[in-house]
């Protein structure tokens, strides 16, 4: 401190432009701070020429309070104000990528899903650079606001009478303006954003913990729950039956005005491709449980006939034996039930609840080419490594498969491209074309880029699936298959639906009249007004579409 005095008395000037300096960056950080919203969209300059009532009340709790005790109260509420810009960030970033804000009970543990994801599109160092960096910056940031409001609560006693005049000068501008609804720049003046954005989060802990109970009993009853095999889909019994989720094929693929061209391009010639090799096809909508990422969400939704849209809920119903529609064809005996994800990289406890009798991982498909940024193998290869291995081969039992593709997974860079069926081999063929594709980071900074390439990945998925089924299905093929989320709102739009196509593709005319009065769209592309269903009603609508009875089970 003596040095510092010396250097001051030494070099006023500079002494008073730092300090003038450094006292106006901790006004800037600490309104900035109670100021700043929890979207991308509502980032903008308006936002801060508001008038923060938390900034009134807490100078008028710091100039009433003794000198130690303020000093720990102001570094307190600086550490909660950079707590709440966390919180306002990984809203941004949640809104921005999965269309839903950040829940302080569920979504810690998607943070090291981010991560992965990460490692995965980018590598390995650019993920843990990521992190330590994140890490330093939040520790900075609590660091730097609790300096910034000890040094400001330090300049208001500098002089108390001036301080507790402008205060009181600011609380009665602030209640005037809020009673007149007073605005500037198209805001209102008075603002209490910080103390809203405390109260929404914790009304969504309130809310989550009593889903919880809620959802708990809920999953417990099942309206096939206790239907003897013989009475589970009689209407199938014969047919192979595929169900395959497209990732985040959504609505904006086949609608979007800079996306469709391509994709709706695609569906035209795979759709007059399948009627030429006898197959016919109806297709509607499903609106998803989620938005732009977690897929499993999208998937136990559609198989288990219950809405879930968060971690928790996944975990509960995960850990029960509520009747799943993959399931349902193991429950009779009558199929043999697999799946087919590449995507899994590490153990899935999940299968027996999904009822398959075999899993076929990431490491299961004998794929020895590139990883394709996220997505380990490209999903013409997933398919026919799935044809080699399960489908191709003679069996006793007809097949139940659900098969999960992840070409199109974000962030659509680089996009495998067709091959011929016969030249696939190991997948190394695969080497040149992920050299020639894009670099992931180019197209992870640029919405227009990822639009454009996020259609030719859909477009490639659409493709490979519909060749695997003229070249290797049969007259009893049965094909299900849909989009499990929207792409991310950088891609799909701020007010974008949760929309996604789903299509059911058979030879045997019998199947299609099954679903006549759906009234669901010819062909494999579904029109803008054709049915719009929750996800979760799929399993009970197939299931009675198929023959199924109820016999519910109670909890």
């Amino acid at each position: 401190m003596a040095h510092w005095r010396a250097w001051r008395t030494r070099y006023p000037v500079a002494a008073r432009t730092l300090y003038w300096t450094t006292t106006a960056l901790a006004v800037l950080l600490v309104f900035g701070a109670l100021l700043l919203p929890n979207t991308l969209a509502s980032l903008q300059s308006n936002r801060f020429t508001r008038l923060p009532a938390e900034a009134i009340v807490g100078a008028a709790v710091l100039l009433a309070l003794p000198r130690r005790v303020r000093m720990g109260v102001a570094a307190l509420f600086g550490v909660v104000l950079g707590a709440l810009t966390v919180v306002n960030l990984l809203d941004m970033g949640f809104t921005e990528y999965l269309g839903r804000g950040f829940n302080l009970v569920l979504d810690w543990g998607l943070l090291d899903d981010a991560q992965a994801y990460v490692e995965d599109s980018m590598g390995r160092a650019m993920a843990v650079g990521a992190t330590i960096g994140a890490g330093l910056l939040i520790v900075m940031l609590f660091v730097v606001m609790a300096l910034a409001t000890v040094r400001l609560s330090n300049l208001l006693v500098r002089n108390t009478q001036a301080s507790t005049r402008a205060t009181l000068i600011a609380g009665t501008v602030w209640i005037t303006c809020s009673t007149l609804g007073l605005q500037f720049n198209g805001m209102p003046i008075a603002s209490n954003r910080a103390a809203g954005a405390l109260e929404t989060q914790a009304r969504r802990v309130k809310d989550t913990l009593r889903d919880e109970a809620a959802f708990a009993k809920e999953a417990k009853a099942d309206t096939f729950g206790n239907t003897p095999a013989d009475q589970l889909v009689p209407d199938l019994r014969g047919k192979d039956v595929l169900f395959t989720f497209i990732e985040s094929y959504g609505r904006s693929a086949v609608e979007d005005p800079d996306i469709a061209p391509g994709v709706n391009q695609t569906l035209d010639v795979s759709n007059e491709a399948l009627k030429k090799a006898g197959y016919h096809a109806k297709s509607g909508w499903l609106t998803s449980a989620t938005f732009g990422g977690s897929s499993w969400l999208g998937h136990s939704t559609t198989m288990s006939g219950l809405w879930i849209d968060n971690q928790q809920r996944y975990r509960t119903v995960t850990a029960g034996d509520h009747l799943t529609l993959t399931k349902a064809f193991q429950k009779t005996g009558a199929w043999d039930t697999v799946g087919v994800m590449p995507g899994v990289q590490k153990g899935w406890p999940e299968q027996k609840w999904y009822g398959l009798d075999k899993l076929y991982d990431a490491f299961d498909l004998g794929y020895k080419g590139p990883k394709f940024s996220w997505s380990t193998m490209p999903d013409q290869y997933a398919l026919e490594a799935f044809q080699r291995q399960v489908h191709g081969k003679k069996r006793d039992k007809p097949l139940m498969a659900e098969v999960i593709l992840t070409s199109s997974h974000q962030p659509w860079a680089p996009i495998p491209k067709m091959v011929g069926w016969d030249q696939l081999g190991d997948g190394k063929i695969f080497g040149p074309i992920a050299k020639a594709g894009r670099n992931s980071s180019e197209v992870l900074t640029d919405s227009d880029l990822s639009q454009q390439e996020y259609g030719k990945s859909i477009s490639y998925s659409i493709t490979s699936l519909t060749q695997w089924m003229e070249r290797y299905g049969t007259d009893d093929t049965v094909l299900v298959f849909l989009g499990d989320h929207q792409p991310i709102a950088r891609v799909s739009g701020n007010n974008a639906s949760r929309d996604v196509p789903v299509s059911i593709v058979a030879k045997d005319p019998k199947v299609l009249d099954k679903v006549a009065n759906w009234n669901w769209t010819d062909g494999i592309k579904p029109a803008t007004d054709a049915p719009v269903w929750k996800m979760s009603s799929f399993r009970d609508r197939f299931l009675t579409a198929y023959g199924s009875t109820p016999h519910p089970s109670k909890d």
